[in-house]
């Protein structure tokens, strides 16, 4: 599903990621583990088609996401660290202003919306404005817009971070789930977070 190889990224002469491979199946759930500022986030913008690499290649199912970025797009669901969620507009709101600017039409757009409210348990808050939304709901919020286009993959980037222990314990839950039907790449410093939610980890440092 992702093959990446010899990835490097510096910023201002400063190597952010440093030449590395490594490669995530189908299905799989993989764990990015690192310290803060080992490259976690960088690697996964770069798979995300967010920035460009440096050097290397990453291929998302066969893609290189450089020379076919709007097809990888149409494949992945990001989440960010500090997703950039608008506090000022209610949560399907949001998530129709975020439908049409990935392209669903508007019978599908209504039909999405549904499904991600009810996959995710947020029907209950749907008319409430973000702002007004615990972290832990603002994550799911966060997931469903991922989850939107029915993306192969989910790349998401630290999403326990700032959780109370009984959200955290909910988004991880979530997480297994999702990866029924999605691969999944997460990034995390938390080693017993990897070990609870992954197939396998990679080390970054």
């Amino acid at each position: 599903m992702i093959e990446v190889k010899n990835l490097t990224k510096k910023y201002a002469g400063r190597v952010a990621v440093d030449n590395i491979s490594f490669t995530v199946r189908r299905a799989e759930v993989v764990g990015l583990l690192g310290p803060n500022g080992a490259g976690k986030t960088t690697t996964m913008r770069i798979i995300a088609g967010f920035i460009p690499a440096s050097s290397g290649t990453v291929k998302v199912a066969g893609l290189d996401v450089v020379q076919h970025s709007l097809e990888v797009r149409r494949r992945i669901g990001y989440m960010p660290e500090n997703n950039p969620l608008y506090g000022d507009l209610r949560v399907i709101e949001y998530l129709r202003f975020r439908g049409q600017l990935k392209g669903l039409r508007k019978h599908q757009l209504r039909e999405r919306i549904d499904a991600v409210m009810q996959r995710l348990e947020i029907t209950n808050v749907s008319r409430k404005l973000i702002g007004q939304l615990s972290k832990g709901y603002r994550q799911r919020v966060g997931l469903a817009d991922a989850l939107l286009t029915n993306p192969d993959l989910l790349i998401l980037d630290e999403p326990t971070i700032g959780l109370d222990p009984q959200q955290v314990r909910s988004v991880r839950e979530l997480i297994r789930e999702l990866s029924k039907q999605h691969t999944v790449l997460i990034s995390t410093h938390i080693l017993s977070e990897a070990e609870m939610i992954c197939d396998r980890v990679l080390i970054i440092n």
